[in-house]
């Protein structure tokens, strides 16, 4: 079948959409159906990547409402008749905004299906567009999104906690929950010990430390902060601790402040941005996955640390339910108290730690990108019947 992806974001960002969408696109081109993305480009110039299928739309950037986002110059041209000619079977939008004009213009012209993956809770997000009333912009936003997704024939929801949202919203098009998944193979790769022992080092890292490590954009809605804050009192009790963050984004400058006021330079190591291609040799320069993020869709983080045969340490968020055995690879918690609670045994007890790095690999194997393509896949075959 002929499948047409269209996305916000591609190239500028790595993100879970990102993440998300160039594993369906790889999942598709692999069962044999013809795929096309459609995106932004990050100049005013549309063009297309012929090899690879990928049509770039002219934009301009909109940096000062957040991060990374770009609108098009406009919603006609050569490259759009193009697509339209080529009649795609089903769209399969990533985000509500610019790019979903396209599908909704494109769905039209050809009788295209559309499917519509929710990625993101905008109501952990509100703050960067609309600073006057937080409950003004979660009304927004259920607005916004029903009005979306109701011109959907499907929606992808990559966890329970988003499909109890959307049917919160009342949304009408089926939900199906899927995960989105990762490249298993990838983060089955394990680093040498001499390699472990070298990179450490460069961080200023002892042989018998213990690391924290946090892997992901630096926003404020990740609440890095708070890790930063629990971390300080943490290592009262535990000199031999470090927190590694990996990664960058708009709150970095606040981070790094905040860990100069609490004396913690050297402890905490700013790695910034990687090469996704090499995240998994940064995941196991550490000890013990930590997040305190709620705003998460699908949490691929997490699944990534456990495929990186981590520990996990999250804030209680319904997206870890499939990812952490409370006490057996990690454990989720709600208040600073239970924070330092858990860490203290994390650190304290190296079997502990052995056997949780080992049920950790074992539970990421059901999150294996092939999965994810073959319930995208029958959602498809479901719409065209």
């Amino acid at each position: 079948m002929k499948i047409l992806i269209t996305t916000d974001l591609f190239t500028v960002t790595t993100n879970g959409v990102v993440t998300s969408l160039k594993n369906l696109w790889r999942e598709m081109q692999k069962r044999g159906h013809d795929v096309k993305i459609l995106t932004f480009s990050e100049s005013k110039e549309s063009y297309k990547d012929e090899e690879e299928g990928v049509y770039y739309i002219g934009s301009k950037s909109m940096e000062k409402v957040y991060p990374g986002i770009r609108r098009p110059l406009s919603y006609r041209g050569e490259l759009i008749d193009e697509i339209i000619a080529w009649k795609p079977d089903i769209i399969h939008s990533q985000c509500e905004f610019f790019s979903y004009f396209f599908a909704i213009r494109i769905a039209k012209k050809t009788g295209a299906k559309i499917v519509h993956t929710y990625h993101t809770m905008y109501e952990d997000y509100v703050g960067y567009v609309i600073k006057f009333s937080k409950s003004f912009g979660k009304f927004a936003v259920k607005k916004f999104s029903k009005n979306r997704l109701d011109k959907s024939q499907w929606v992808v929801a990559p966890t329970s906690k988003v499909k109890e949202l959307l049917v919160r919203y009342k949304v009408k098009p089926p939900v199906s929950i899927i995960p989105t998944g990762i490249s298993i193979d990838q983060h089955k790769e394990r680093i040498s010990a001499e390699e472990r022992l070298e990179k450490r080092t460069a961080y200023g890292i002892d042989q018998n430390d213990v690391v924290m490590v946090n892997l992901g954009r630096l926003g404020h809605e990740k609440n890095v902060d708070e890790l930063i804050n629990y971390y300080s009192k943490a290592l009262k009790d535990h000199q031999n601790l470090k927190f590694l963050i990996v990664g960058d984004g708009p709150a970095r400058e606040k981070l790094e402040k905040l860990t100069g006021e609490l004396g913690l330079s050297g402890k905490v190591i700013f790695a910034g941005r990687v090469d996704p291609k090499e995240v998994q040799r940064y995941y196991q320069l550490g000890d013990i996955f930590v997040s305190a993020s709620t705003s998460e869709t699908q949490g691929l983080t997490y699944i990534e640390g456990a495929a990186n045969a981590l520990p996990l340490l999250c804030r209680n968020d319904p997206c870890l339910d499939d990812v952490i055995e409370q006490g057996v690879n990690g454990y989720s918690y709600n208040t600073e108290e239970e924070f330092l609670t858990f860490i203290d045994k994390m650190v304290s007890d190296a079997e502990w730690r052995a056997n949780a790095s080992k049920r950790s690999a074992e539970i990421s194997q059901k999150f294996d990108k092939s999965v994810f393509g073959d319930s995208v896949e029958a959602i498809y075959k479901e719409l065209l019947k």
